[in-house]
């Protein structure tokens, strides 16, 4: 029977959670934020959106169906660290190779269990995300509090360059990878009858997933790093654009913001989630932090065109301000009904839109797929 390890999570404002600590021993600092999600958790350790953060999940016990190497969306943890109410003593599911617990500790990466995952919610939600301290190495209280207040914080950090591939590749999907069909739990295969439209997809911090929609929904997918220049886009020929979703703040990446503004003018485009707010910065708009940030697979979004309420799955700590989008040629098209933030845009006179979720559903409900297929009609319309 493995020994019990006493671990620490400390917050800026001196609060102080004891627990039992699992995974990597070793002591890290990040944001604290929490997602409200019931399931989805590997995906959510794998997601690049949270690199620098450490998470809390809502859902009162992780780790039950262990995991598997089909459903990650990067090949390592992005994660800083993972916080649980109760992890599952065992993992049972026929896909599963791996506990939870094990797969941390082979990615050096450190969790804690038993602390009161509700207080520690509620007070995220009242004071607004913290910097925070997680270790399993056995220090005081005192060190892990001060450790993280000194750290340098998110805010005007470039986290994509972190995360982003290093070279462009064509995205390959593996026939065993394609998207399932929630409904009716099956492999579902992409229709090949139409034509293919070629893609440049700048990396910000993409899921796996996110490449799997889009080459399912008749896409040949290039993928380039995050500091790709137009020209290097402009090469490939390609009938669209995407910006993928990513980690931090969108402010500081001026060097995407140029690349984004000059093709804007000539390609269909389409952003999600950080790629969203590059848009905005990119036409002279402007964002700015959450108090909490939205994390979860159960965000409504309502479209402002035709009333349709989405269930979402989002991860993103910044937000569109509306002050001055519309003198940037942008309409506002979906709104988040928890808080009336901006949920997506599209431009007057260009065809180019935009969302704050993630429409992949990795995890989470699959209503804003259409999205996928929203940018290949626009593509078709526009050649």
């Amino acid at each position: 029977m493995k020994e019990s390890q006493t671990g620490v999570l400390a917050l800026e404002d001196g609060s102080v959670f004891r627990g039992e600590a699992f995974g990597a021993k070793r002591t890290v600092v990040g944001e604290a934020v929490f997602n409200t999600s019931m399931t989805g958790y590997q995906e959510i350790l794998t997601d690049p959106s949270y690199y620098g953060q450490i998470v809390t999940m809502t859902a009162p016990m992780i780790g039950n169906y262990g995991i598997n190497e089909e459903d990650i969306e990067a090949e390592t943890p992005m994660c800083a660290g993972f916080v649980v109410r109760e992890l599952s003593p065992i993992a049972s599911n026929w896909r599963s190779t791996s506990t939870l617990s094990a797969y941390l500790e082979s990615h050096d990466i450190p969790g804690l269990e038993g602390i009161d995952t509700r207080a520690l919610t509620k007070k995220l939600r009242v004071f607004g995300a913290m910097k925070c301290c997680l270790s399993a190495e056995g220090i005081s209280d005192e060190e892990a509090v001060k450790r993280a207040r000194d750290w340098e914080g998110i805010v005007g950090a470039d986290y994509v360059k972190e995360v982003t591939c290093s070279e462009p590749f064509v995205y390959q999907p593996s026939d065993a990878h394609w998207p399932y069909n929630p409904i009716q739990s099956v492999v579902r295969k992409p229709a090949r009858e139409r034509p293919v439209f070629k893609i440049a997809a700048l990396d910000l911090g993409a899921k796996k997933s996110i490449f799997r929609e889009l080459a399912f929904h008749g896409f040949e997918v290039h993928v380039f790093p995050a500091t790709a220049t137009a020209d290097q886009i402009r090469a490939i020929e390609p009938d669209g654009v995407f910006l993928s979703n990513g980690p931090g703040d969108p402010e500081p990446l001026t060097y995407v913001h140029e690349t984004v503004r000059t093709i804007l003018d000539e390609f269909p485009t389409f952003g999600i989630c950080l790629g969203h707010q590059v848009i905005s910065h990119a036409i002279g708009a402007k964002t700015f932090k959450l108090k909490f940030g939205h994390r979860g697979g159960n965000q409504p979004v309502k479209s402002l065109e035709n009333d349709f309420v989405a269930i979402t799955a989002h991860n993103h700590g910044f937000a569109t301000s509306a002050e001055g989008l519309e003198a940037c040629g942008a309409v506002v098209t979906e709104v988040n009904l928890n808080d009336d933030t901006i949920a997506g845009i599209r431009l007057k006179d260009k065809p180019v839109f935009s969302v704050q979720y993630h429409p992949e559903a990795g995890p989470g409900p699959s209503d804003a797929n259409p999205n996928f297929e929203k940018f290949y009609q626009m593509i078709a319309a526009a050649k």
